[in-house]
């Protein structure tokens, strides 16, 4: 079972991974996560599938978010994953350079007002799914470099049936390890937990 909601890292700096199974359990927690930082006036940024973006945004506006206004304000801005990663994929690999460009002016601008910024990005999910499991990780690597520049918080998804495997140990260890905290039930996450947080929710 997941934790709670509240259980996510949500202050700067914080970069949490949430392994799911279902997704509409995925959709509340990204929509929760979303608010909390809405409801401080603040933004939530979410780079999500097209399936996932319209889940997510029915979930806000069943909690009463009128998400016209909040789009029209600047305090929701829904990405698609696919068109944002494609902006600094090269060759089946992330360029640091095209990463920087594509994401940090956005990132900046969110956090000049000092308010909380909660930005939920399933780029690194698309890329494990296609196999690309270290390009994955090295988006991750990229995250939490731009996080050290930058005062937002940070989730990240993944289908907990997506990176099984024995074959994926290390792979799947090292996704936890460039986490401040690890939620939900990775599969065979055995006694890898992440750095502040046990592997199982």
């Amino acid at each position: 079972m997941a934790p709670a909601p509240g259980h996510l890292g949500r202050g700067p700096g914080s970069h949490a991974v949430l392994f799911y199974y279902d997704v509409a359990e995925l959709a509340g927690q990204v929509s929760d996560y979303a608010l909390a930082a809405i409801r401080e006036r603040g933004m939530a940024i979410v780079i999500a599938t097209p399936a996932h973006r319209h889940m997510i945004a029915d979930r806000l506006v069943q909690a009463g978010l009128d998400l016209a206004a909040a789009r029209a304000n600047g305090s929701y801005l829904p990405l698609d994953a696919r068109e944002t990663m494609r902006r600094f994929m090269a060759d089946d690999w992330p360029s640091p350079a095209s990463f920087w460009q594509a994401v940090s002016p956005m990132v900046a601008r969110a956090t000049e007002t000092g308010r909380p910024v909660h930005v939920f990005g399933e780029m690194v999910s698309l890329l494990w799914d296609a196999g690309l499991v270290n390009a994955a990780i090295e988006v991750e690597a990229m995250w939490n470099e731009l996080g050290a520049q930058y005062p937002f918080s940070l989730l990240c998804a993944y289908p907990a049936g997506s990176p099984a495997g024995d074959h994926h140990q290390d792979a799947l260890a090292e996704v936890c390890r460039v986490h401040s905290a690890v939620l939900g039930a990775a599969p065979d996450l055995g006694a890898v937990p992440g750095p502040g947080q046990p592997g199982r929710g």
